[in-house]
């Protein structure tokens, strides 16, 4: 059991049409609050349409979860920063808030002892603001990574895709493999992150400016200018079965064309956090870098790119004029 002094915790998990998924990841939370008196629980249904904030309501009520969980319906889907937004303010505003915030997808299932191990960590960690638990992936493999900050050497290295010059810009690659030990890192994983108050308090909310994707990027890198470090923390450990929101990550992604979102967040955090001109420069480092690693593309045959991705890129790239359009 948790000490009476032990920081408290509030997960916030952000459901669209996930309803089933929520609800298995509401069962292994179970658990945790029976071992950690001060967790909490506030779902936000993202305006599904689909009944699922139904769903999940007749779950919480018939499994006798309503001591420790709710339920937020939000009048419409304004994404992934949005539908935590709401949960985090309304705590936020409480005569005694939570010392914590577990932000975790809906598709994830947290495994026994994630919580204390997480709080812990917190505990013994001051200047920790932000922290990633390990994630498993749905075959129970391990998945043992966070990331380094985009920049534009590590946008022309994902362009190009080419070991020689993965190896040779190793230290700008995004994804960043990770030991069994805690350390610290530049950014972690959206799908299971806990986030200090006093973080919040100090660099505000998640930007809504973000449909989805780079918004927990960029509140880790807000985070770090700010004096907060962001950590890894193996020792608790949550199964992501990643991609069952989107279909754009994890084992079973589909090929299909990435959505305009997915563009517009990215040229959003380049321009918001580094200027215009850096931006444009990140955009031709990249093309530079898919032009190199084409030749190898149409040599194999594999590893294409999604359907219209180059012209898509172009389409939201900081080289063109105006603003990138926001896209839900």
């Amino acid at each position: 059991m948790m000490a009476a002094d032990a920081p408290t915790m509030e997960v916030v998990v952000v459901n669209y049409r996930t309803a089933a998924l929520t609800v298995d990841c509401l069962a292994s939370l179970a658990g945790e609050v029976a071992a950690s008196p001060g967790l909490r629980v506030t779902i936000v249904d993202n305006d599904s349409g689909d009944g699922s904030a139904d769903v999940i309501a007749a779950a919480i009520n018939a499994r006798g979860w309503s001591r420790w969980a709710m339920l937020v319906r939000a009048p419409f889907n304004g994404g992934f920063a949005y539908g935590n937004n709401i949960a985090l303010r309304a705590a936020l505003a409480r005569a005694s808030p939570p010392d914590l915030f577990w932000l975790l997808n809906p598709d994830t299932r947290v495994l026994p002892g994630a919580a204390l191990a997480l709080a812990g960590f917190c505990e013994r960690h001051p200047q920790a603001g932000i922290v990633g638990s390990a994630l498993l992936l749905e075959d129970g493999s391990p998945w043992p990574f966070a990331f380094r900050f985009h920049t534009a050497a590590s946008e022309f290295e994902r362009g190009a895709a080419l070991g020689p010059v993965s190896r040779l810009l190793a230290g700008h690659v995004v994804l960043r493999e990770m030991g069994d030990r805690a350390a610290k890192v530049d950014w972690v994983s959206g799908a299971s992150m806990v986030v200090r108050r006093d973080v919040f308090e100090t660099i505000a909310l998640l930007d809504e400016s973000y449909f989805l994707y780079y918004e927990e990027t960029d509140l880790c890198l807000r985070a770090r200018r700010a004096g907060w470090a962001s950590w890894y923390m193996p020792g608790a450990i949550v199964l992501h079965l990643a991609g069952q929101s989107t279909g754009l990550t994890g084992a079973k992604a589909q090929r299909g064309r990435v959505p305009g979102y997915w563009f517009a967040s990215r040229r959003r955090y380049f321009e918001k956090n580094h200027g215009r001109a850096y931006a444009a420069a990140a955009d031709l480092f990249w093309l530079a870098g898919h032009m190199l690693g084409t030749i190898r593309r149409v040599w194999s045959g594999k590893d294409r790119p999604p359907p219209r991705f180059v012209a898509d890129f172009l389409r939201h790239s900081a080289l063109l004029p105006g603003r990138a359009a926001r896209v839900g």
